[in-house]
């Protein structure tokens, strides 16, 4: 009798033990997780805000392989104002620096990085000191400078809202509703864009939206076809071989991921 309490006692502190350890290690978490999105916030304290541009010689209005209807919105769209950064002052923060990054009717709009892996910005901040937030970045992939068929960007879900934490409101009816949400404006260091938002989903974790090139056109129309039928509400927007595209990828889940694609309507070079 005294063994089988003996031994009830001590599976009871060993289950006590081991709950306490949970706890700790949970509040260490939790606390990390904390001090990381403090020192991220005064990161983002140190660099100004994009200036607004209006259109000039410079500006390029991508052509349309079909016509548009007076009343779409891609009207209001390409008289929008372009944003237009100091990269000078960003680059002495971090010479990986390759880009701001602007989406309306979210928090996202930050300066983003590029460097030769996809792991590297996963756990690091923009000033290259480790921290769960990460910072937003080019997939390595890309050529800021020639773009590509599908420039991609990816970044954080975070819950405090920093990072791509507000990505997901993209899919939220306030946000669908307001047709002037559909657009993505992006700075560089050598021209400033506008791009018209076409798809928005959530998906089981794939890589088949994050192609960069591709073989044909034929390929590619495919391709672009997958991701206007994967959208989770019809933006009614034409996109053909010619278009190319920006791809915004973050967690959604453990297994899934919110995506945003969007197409490129007007440039401007500097």
């Amino acid at each position: 009798m005294k063994k089988r309490r003996r031994l009830k006692k001590s599976i009871i502190n060993l289950f006590t033990i081991i709950c306490l350890i949970v706890m700790i290690f949970s509040s260490y978490k939790i606390l990390i997780w904390y001090l990381d999105s403090k020192k991220t916030e005064k990161i983002v304290k140190k660099f100004d805000e994009p200036t607004l541009v209006k259109d000039n010689e410079n500006v390029e209005i991508i052509p349309q392989a079909v016509k548009i209807e007076e009343k779409n919105p891609y009207w209001d769209y390409i008289k929008m104002n372009l944003i237009d950064v100091d990269f000078k002052e960003l680059k002495k923060i971090n010479s990986d620096v390759v880009g701001w990054l602007q989406v309306s009717g979210t928090n996202i709009n930050y300066p983003f990085v590029q460097t030769n892996n996809n792991s590297f910005y996963l756990d690091h901040s923009l000033e290259k000191g480790k921290n769960s937030a990460g910072w937003v970045f080019l997939d390595y992939r890309n050529n800021i400078n020639n773009l590509n068929k599908n420039t991609i960007i990816y970044a954080h879900n975070r819950v405090d809202k920093i990072m791509f934490g507000t990505l997901e409101n993209i899919l939220k009816s306030d946000w669908i509703n307001n047709k002037n949400n559909y657009v993505v404006k992006m700075s560089t260091e050598n021209e400033n864009t506008l791009w018209q938002i076409f798809s928005v989903y959530n998906t089981k974790k794939t890589s088949d939206y994050l192609k960069i090139d591709f073989n044909s056109d034929d390929k590619y129309t495919e391709f672009l076809d997958m991701l206007i039928k994967r959208s989770q509400y019809n933006f009614n927007t034409e996109i053909n071989k010619d278009d190319k595209i920006l791809t915004l990828s973050t967690c959604h889940k453990n297994d899934e991921r919110t995506v945003m694609h969007a197409k490129l309507i007007k440039i401007q070079k500097k």
